[in-house]
This record gives C-alpha cells, structure tokens and sequence, in this order.
C-alpha cells in the first residue's frame, strides 16, 4: 500500500515548517546573520561562564545563608569590589536569578517532579537538622513555618541545575566562536547544528547536587535520582525562559481586573522569542542586564558591524537585543530538531505526517513572536 503524499500546510507560518523540513532553520541563512548570531553568542558564552559560576557558588557556599549580602562576590569580598559592586561596574548576576527563578515558577520536567518528592523532603530535612543543630530558634521558625526552608532548599536546587546548565552552554558557544574564526562555520544550518551536536553529546549528562556542612557532604540530588542534562534542564529552560518568561514590572498591569496577564501560566508569551528589542534599556526590563553584560564582549566584528549602523552606538542596546533574539531562534531550531519525533528530513510519509503535526503545534507558539521580525533583517 503506497502512502498518500502529504498535502501542503494550511498553517499561517507554513513557511517555517517547509523550511524545517528542508533542513533550514527558523532564521533565513545569510552571511549577515551568521556574523550577527556567531559574535552575539561568543559574547553570551563568556557572560554565562560567569553567571554559571556564581550560580554555582551561590548553591555551594551560600546553601542557607539567610541574608547572603556577598553573594554575587563568588568568595572575594574587598573593599575595592564593594565600591564597583555599588557603582554597577560588574556583572549583573541578577539576571541570572531571574532565569532561575523563572525555571521554578514555571516548573516542568522531572527536576520540577523531584523536588516536590519524599526523598527529595527527607533530604532536606536531615540538612537543616544538620546546620541549624546548635540554632534553635532557626529549628523553632521551621517548625511554625515547615516549608520556609525547604522552599529555600528548592531554590538552591535550580541554583545549582541552572548553573550546571550554563556551564555546557557556555563552552558549547564558545567552541562555535572558534569554529567560525577558523572558517568551519559559514551558514546559520551550521550552527544550529553545532548546539544540536552539543545538546546530543550532554543529553545525558547528570544533573547532581550536594553540600558541604561542617567538613561532610550531603546529597541533595543524587545521582541516583536520573536527572540528566536535557530534559531536565535544557527543555525547562527553552519553555521557561524562551517561551513563557515573566511580565516585566512597568510595563503590563498586575491588576486582575485589567485582565492584561494571562490567567494561566501556559499561556504566558513574555520570553525571549516574544520581546520587543526596543524598551531593552528600560529601567526594570531584567533582559537589559544581561545586554549590559554582553555589550562588554562583543567581538570587534560585530562591533564594527554596529558602528557602520545610522545610530551607530547610541543604540547599542537595542541592537544587541535583536543579535540575541536571533541567536536564539537558532538554539530553538536546535531543540525543534531534537525533540522531533523522526528526522525532519525523513522520506517516509507516514513520519512526515507525524513531524508536520509536531511543527505545526510549534508554529501555533510562533504566531505571537517576533519570528517575522528577525527575518526582516
């Protein structure tokens, strides 16, 4: 029995789907934007280097410092790093937390599953057992609020996942900087397949968590629990952080009777896909934390790219905002590839049908975004 051939997608980006298909990606291919996406993640690589190690400290060495003031110091507290620290002339790790605690409002996945489990709750448990021993009116807050810290403990968790997570994506862009400055990257289908590669090799990389108290390590997060790299870290995050996001603060009403935020999570568009490029620099918009931690990174290329601009750089912000949102089209295309039920080249039909009903639930999610926009360019 022969298979009927599949028809033409009626779905209003049904270009995308072809394109998909074809082995393209949800950026059209042009030298322009391979600079642009290549020197924005070069400089996203070093900015998450750094996020990941703070996020990292901050689970290791600050796991239930009640008021952690020197937290984003990663250990190095001076007089001269407090005047920078108070002057802005550093990281701005709060974006960093502002991912992470976006990935545990929204949950997802089975790290969402386990830290709402018995084992992860005895864990906790034996800990604050452990540190507050000798504290008793911390032990006797946790008995009149037993979830005070063990939602602390929970968010230390994705402290820690988050910051395992930006480690391998953080080498993953850096290595395609490398790659494209030897001449072994030319086209926007190589780089998404270069962070598709990286996502394959990681995919199950475990994702574990413990600490140290008075001289003894403690599982949080065994590896015993089964939670690896990709689903439980690199998939929240995409649905967290490129999909949903959080309303900024300013800019819509928080009023329930407004009605301008969705009643349920899932319908929530204010990730990175969605955002307008152009309130980044806003006071209160989290994204221009991280443009600002870019902008100190930006490869001399790209830079010249942006000084040859009718704005040159007044609007560096802005236009560091657009390079990021198309960057990160190209990692989704990465994850469109890998989640797919069969390779989006199959010849089979039976397959194909099956794959364009997977693209088409992914286009209903695009219909919002500025998918069209970054294709403008």
């Amino acid at each position: 029995m022969v298979a009927t051939p599949i028809k033409p997608s009626q779905h209003p980006l049904a270009e995308y789907i072809y394109r998909l298909e074809q082995g393209q990606a949800l950026l059209k291919d042009s030298p322009e934007n391979v600079l642009d996406v290549v020197g924005i993640l070069k400089s996203y690589g070093v900015v998450l280097d750094k996020y990941s190690i703070n996020l990292n400290y901050i689970a290791e060495k600050q796991f239930l410092v009640l008021f952690p003031f020197f937290k984003y110091f990663n250990g190095d507290v001076s007089f001269s790093r407090l005047l920078k620290h108070w002057w802005h002339d550093r990281i701005n790790y709060e974006y960093a937390e502002y991912c992470m605690r976006g990935m545990l409002w929204h949950g997802g996945g089975k790290l969402d599953e386990y830290i709402d489990s018995d084992e992860f709750k005895k864990n906790c448990d034996q800990i604050v057992k452990v540190k507050f021993k000798n504290n008793p009116i911390i032990l006797g807050l946790n008995k009149i609020f037993p979830d005070f810290l063990s939602e602390q403990i929970k968010m230390s968790a994705y402290y820690s996942a988050l910051g395992q997570f930006w480690r391998v994506m953080s080498d993953m862009f850096i290595a395609l900087s490398d790659k494209y400055d030897r001449g072994e990257i030319t086209t926007i289908p190589q780089v998404v397949q270069h962070v598709l590669d990286g996502l394959v090799a990681d995919a199950s990389t475990p994702i574990t968590y413990e600490v140290e108290i008075k001289g003894k390590k403690y599982p949080l997060i065994p590896p015993s629990a089964g939670l690896t790299f990709l689903m439980e870290t690199a998939v929240p995050y995409v649905e967290a952080v490129f999909f949903r996001g959080t309303p900024f603060l300013g800019t819509v009403s928080y009023n329930a009777q407004a009605n301008q935020i969705p009643n349920e999570q899932g319908e929530f568009t204010y990730g990175a896909l969605y955002a307008d490029p152009f309130p980044v620099g806003s006071a209160g918009i989290p994204p221009t934390l991280l443009m600002q931690d870019m902008r100190h990174y930006i490869p001399d290329y790209l830079h010249e790219v942006y000084g040859k601009t009718l704005r040159g750089e007044d609007d560096l912000l802005v236009k560091i905002c657009i390079s990021f949102q198309k960057s990160m089209y190209c990692v989704t295309t990465a994850a469109i590839q890998g989640l797919a039920p069969f390779p989006l080249g199959t010849t089979n039909e039976e397959e194909k049908m099956v794959n364009r009903q997977y693209l088409e639930g992914w286009m209903n999610r695009f219909l919002t975004s500025q998918i069209m926009a970054v294709n403008k360019n």
